[in-house]
Parts: C-alpha cells; structure tokens; sequence
C-alpha cells in the first residue's frame, strides 16, 4: 500500500518522518550531479551522430553562401515620380 500511496502522491505517516529526517541538499553536489549529467549527455550525442554530421556542424559557420542576387537596388528605384 505505501508504494502506490508514493506512487500516486498520497501522504502517508511514513512520508512526513522520511520528509522531515532529510537533509536540504548540498549547492557544490547538486553542482557536481548537474556537470556530470551535462558529460553524459555529450558522450550520448557524440556517440550518436556519426563523423559527417559532426564535420558538417562544425564546419557549418565557414561555409560559403553566394552573395543576394540583384544586390540592394531594385527596378522601382527609377521610377521615382513625385
């Protein structure tokens, strides 16, 4: 019963005892747990993608776009009547 009653967030007298007997957590560990998490992660997604996709998102800021064509004047730019 008390693991649906968790389960479904339903207050037991167990749950007050545990709540109150737990220290508040610690900023550098909590830091700790987040820094590893983030490491996982990375290592998750560099094992994911494979060599192309990432000499393609790391080169994807060097690559060379051709120019606008027309440049910046337009046609109605002649045609000023006032």
């Amino acid at each position: 019963m008390g693991f649906l009653r968790r389960l479904l967030g339903g207050s037991g007298a167990g749950d007050a005892s545990a709540a109150s007997d737990a220290a508040p957590p610690d900023p550098a560990q909590i830091d700790a747990e987040e820094r590893a998490r983030e490491l996982e992660l990375a290592r998750f997604d560099q094992e994911r993608t494979d060599d192309l996709v990432r000499r393609q998102q790391r080169f994807a800021a060097l690559s060379w776009t051709p120019p606008a064509q027309g440049g910046e004047r337009r046609a109605e730019d002649n045609d000023r009547t006032e």
